[in-house]
């Protein structure tokens, strides 16, 4: 039997990636994005609203895929509206496509902030243990994760399917026009950073700076999203995703400063977040763009400021435990410096950075 995804958020950092790797697997793939119009070639496009449940039934009608990949959310003003906006939304994704019946399996990606608490409580409190890890229980608090993985969890009792949720550290992929991405960010602050000749200081906290600490690298989720399809055992199991590194942003800062040709300012411990720094950044992006023929010419679509603030402004040491999935044969790695390396050169190739 063919093998059918639906990859929901096809345009971001994760679907975009999930879809290279289903179609290296040879997988009938069918993208639903707001704009499916940009999905790659052998990608069948489909639109909907998952915020109206009759638009997202009639877009899903004749759609009757195997496995359904959710990597989408839709940021709202705060945490209240988060879990209402985001639960309906894979609420009525999954009831739409109840009828048909043809859903195996769901997963479903979250985050860190499962353990770390939502944007509004954002690693305040007491916290678990590091290096998280998957059976530590939920906080005593609303999340819209928690949300999200309780719609997945009805849905499958309801209709049979197995599920699995993976829950990365921060994501470093390639997108344009993504709520969460550190990856873009750094680069178009190092590459402002080199155009005006102001320091490229570290935005974050003293412990992020000397802290150890993960990342996830798109292609890393991906490969782990098919895998748990693929991996009886994976059924009904929560996975975290990183890439099998550690590292200290002491060291790394260094690192992408060498890789843009400047010198990464001496961190004094102060905290300068992006948000400052890029405040007034959008008019001296635009001269850059033109001068140097640049596809993306307004910095919103590429940067998220408050996101990275929020990572590398943390108080506390964050990293995961991967013994889950090792355990049950995931073994892919993938080194941290080369999956921020890898994405500014397909940023400079894809000309949206200089």
């Amino acid at each position: 039997m063919t093998q059918k995804a639906l990859v929901v958020g096809a345009t971001g950092i994760t679907g975009s990636a999930l879809i290279q790797q289903l179609l290296q697997e040879g997988w009938e793939v069918y993208g639903l994005a707001r704009n499916p119009a940009a999905l790659p070639a052998g990608v069948h496009g489909v639109s909907a609203d998952l915020r109206d449940a009759q638009a997202t039934r009639a877009a899903l009608a004749d759609l009757q895929p195997t496995h359904v990949f959710i990597t989408t959310w839709s940021r709202q003003a705060n945490e209240a509206e988060n879990i209402r906006v985001n639960a309906a939304m894979v609420r009525h994704l999954l009831d739409a496509l109840q009828p048909a019946a043809s859903v195996q399996h769901v997963a479903l990606v979250t985050g860190l902030k499962h353990y770390l608490g939502p944007f509004e409580a954002y690693a305040q409190g007491a916290l678990p243990q590091t290096p998280f890890r998957e059976e530590q229980p939920r906080l005593p608090i609303e999340n819209f994760y928690y949300a999200q993985e309780d719609e997945v969890f009805t849905a499958a009792a309801r209709d049979g399917f197995s599920w699995s949720v993976h829950r990365p550290h921060t994501v470093i992929g390639a997108a344009v026009g993504n709520a969460m991405n550190m990856g873009t960010t750094l680069a178009v602050h190092a590459s402002l950073c080199k155009r005006s000749g102001r320091p490229f200081y570290f935005p974050g906290s003293l412990a992020q700076w000397n802290g150890l600490t993960d990342m996830t690298d798109a292609r890393q989720l991906a490969r782990q999203l098919v895998w748990a399809t693929q991996t009886p055992a994976a059924a009904n199991q929560a996975f975290n995703i990183v890439n099998g590194d550690v590292f200290r942003w002491s060291w790394m800062w260094g690192r992408i400063a060498d890789w843009f040709g400047i010198e990464a300012a001496p961190f004094t411990g102060e905290l300068r977040p992006l948000e400052r720094q890029m405040a007034d950044d959008a008019a001296l992006w635009v001269q850059l763009a033109i001068e140097q023929g640049l596809a993306e010419p307004d910095i919103h679509r590429l940067v998220s400021p408050w996101h990275t603030d929020a990572d590398l402004g943390r108080p506390v040491e964050v990293m995961t435990d991967m013994s889950k999935s090792r355990r049950l044969g995931f073994l892919d790695y993938q080194p941290s410096d080369d999956a921020f390396f890898d994405l500014f050169a397909t940023l400079r190739a894809q000309r949206l950075i200089p």
